[in-house]
């Protein structure tokens, strides 16, 4: 048997029927009923649609706020610590993996310890942050401008 002789068992295979198609796709209104929307090619009015009422979303009241925010990088003071160097910007996080988004900003978080006296180039930190970092000898370079926790709340992913 070769590749071009293989076909389904007689019978196991059978076409759809084409409706709408003269008198063999089940003739005059093919399945459709008479008239109406519902009989037309395309129709439908979606899950939500209501008789034409106000939809319920739009009816609920609305309450709260939605608060974008700053959606931040992180980067965690044990992360420091479990690399080599001795100044981190941007492209050496990127370098290392700690920072993937290229159009977020960085900020420095005081999650764990760092033993070492490094320098860090960040976007925004945590006051908590640069007082371990400048305990350990080293410091932290902000935009100018900027003090520490000044830019939102962060949202690690």
């Amino acid at each position: 048997m070769k590749l071009h002789e293989l076909q389904p068992s007689p019978g196991s295979r059978k076409n759809r029927k084409r409706v709408g198609r003269g008198p063999g796709g089940t003739d005059k209104t093919a399945g459709r009923g008479h008239k109406g929307q519902k009989s037309r090619s395309g129709a439908g009015k979606g899950s939500f649609f209501e008789g034409g009422r106000s939809r319920l979303i739009a009816r609920l009241p609305k309450r709260g706020f939605n608060n974008v925010g700053i959606t931040f990088e992180i980067v965690k003071l044990s992360q420091l610590e479990a690399i080599e160097g001795e100044t981190f910007g941007r492209s050496e996080l990127e370098a290392y993996g700690l920072v993937r988004r290229k159009n977020r900003p960085v900020k420095l978080l005081a999650t764990g310890e760092i033993s070492r006296a490094v320098t860090v180039h960040v976007d925004a930190a945590s006051a908590a942050a640069v007082k371990a970092i400048e305990a350990a000898g080293g410091k932290v370079i902000l935009p100018e401008g900027t003090t520490p926790d000044t830019m939102g709340t962060e949202k690690a992913e």
